[in-house]
Order: structure tokens, then sequence, then C-alpha cells
């Protein structure tokens, strides 16, 4: 008896004995009941993740239809000289609105004419700030705009872009690859969020062969053999006959 209680002691006394939970270098074993809680907390609250993440990129690319998408595609459309051409401001009025003269030789060819011996183009357009026609600072500054192209540098001759499907539309600055940059990241990057939360989130909770959201069990589980699904077929008529 007294040799059983001590070896007893000793167990509980080991500190590498794994009789308490307790592994070797004093790491608590966790039972695998709790691993598999943590990992199914971390599948929910990842799904939960994923999903306010699919919801935010469809609300973000409706978002930027109207301040990215549609102005670039827009831009596009207009197909503005890809060269600056020469303009001279004719006008400066209120609210910053200006107006001038283009022609359509490109712009480092212009100013070494003579002033004077090349007729403008078009005449009395309007001169936006860029191919949106608005902004907000610091990107965009109406009143850094007027001072630079307004009544101080009247007459001035100053680089700028012409839409060759809307004559009429000039405008400070322009570049095709930003705008088309601009344009594939609004439209790439929402659906790529979204198509990657749905995928992960189908992956793990509907698996093939299936029903989402559904406890059916697999077909492949339920009718492992070609015999199975022919032996219940004639378990089937059997019953209807009886």
């Amino acid at each position: 008896m007294g040799a059983q209680e001590d070896d007893k002691s000793s167990i509980i006394d080991d500190p590498n004995s794994t009789t308490n939970g307790v592994g070797a270098g004093g790491a608590t074993d966790l039972p695998a009941i709790q691993i598999l809680t943590l990992l199914e907390k971390a599948k929910f609250y990842t799904s939960l993740f994923l999903g306010t993440m699919a919801i935010l990129a469809v609300f973000g690319f409706l978002f930027l239809i109207p301040f990215v998408v549609e102005p670039a595609i827009t831009t596009i459309l207009a197909d503005f000289s890809p060269h600056p051409v020469a303009c001279c401001t004719s006008a400066a009025t209120r609210c910053h609105q200006l107006r001038v003269n283009y022609s359509r030789m490109p712009y480092d060819e212009f100013i070494t004419k003579p002033l004077g011996s090349v007729a403008w183009d078009v005449t009395d357009t309007k001169f936006y700030i860029n191919t949106e026609g608005c902004g907000y600072p610091p990107r965009v500054n109406c009143s850094v705009f007027a001072k630079e192209f307004g009544r101080s540098n009247m007459g001035k001759i100053i680089p700028c872009f012409y839409s060759r499907t809307y004559p009429g539309t000039v405008v400070s600055r322009y570049s095709w690859n930003q705008n088309l940059r601009h344009l594939v990241l609004a439209i790439v990057i929402p659906i790529l969020i979204f198509v990657i939360s749905l995928a992960v989130l189908f992956y793990w909770h509907c698996t093939p062969m299936k029903s989402c959201g559904g406890p059916g069990r697999n077909l492949i589980d339920k009718y492992s053999r070609k015999e199975d699904i022919l032996a219940e077929d004639e378990f089937e008529e059997d019953e209807e006959e009886y």
C-alpha cells in the first residue's frame, strides 16, 4: 500500500507528467474538442469578415461608378488629343470660367512659329481644369487654376488638350495612361474582392454535390457503389408491390 501511494504522489508531483493536462516544457495540451471549437470560431469570424467585405465591395463599386468609372469612360469616348496643342486664353469670367482659342498644331511646333502667323482652329470655347471639369483640393484647386490661366495670363500661349469627338471641349491636363489605370482599378479591385470572398464562403459552406445551407448528405457517400443503387431501387419496387 505504501509503495502504491508513493507512486501516485510521484505522478502528481512529476512536472513532466501529462495527467494534469500539462505536457513537457509546461505547455498545456488542449483536448481535441477545444481545438475544434477554436477552429469553428475562427471559421465563423472569417466568414463574417469575408461576407462583410463582399457587401462593401458591391457598395464600393456602386460608389465608384459616378465618380471614377463614368468619367473615365466619358474621357475615353471624348478621344482627347494624345499630345498637347497650343491654346490662348481669350476671356476670364466669374466663377473661374475661362474661354480659350486653340490650334490643332502641336504645342512644341506652334511656339516656334511667329506669333500671329498661325490661325486658331477653334475660338472662344470653354476651358476645363480636367476631363471631369471638377474636383476637390488638393488634387484640384480652381483658384490656382484661375491664377495660372486667368486674367493675369490673358493671351499667353499654353499647352492644352482638345477632344477630337467634341471639339468644343478643351482641358488643361490629360493622361491616357492615368485615366485607363483609374478605370481598371475601379472595376477590377471591387470585383476581385467580391469574387474571392464568395469563392471562399462557397468552398467552406457549400461543398460539391451538396445543397448549400442544408444538412443533406453527399451523394457520393450515400451511393458508394453501383450495387447499392440497384439494391435500393429493388427495395423500393418490392415496397410498391406490397
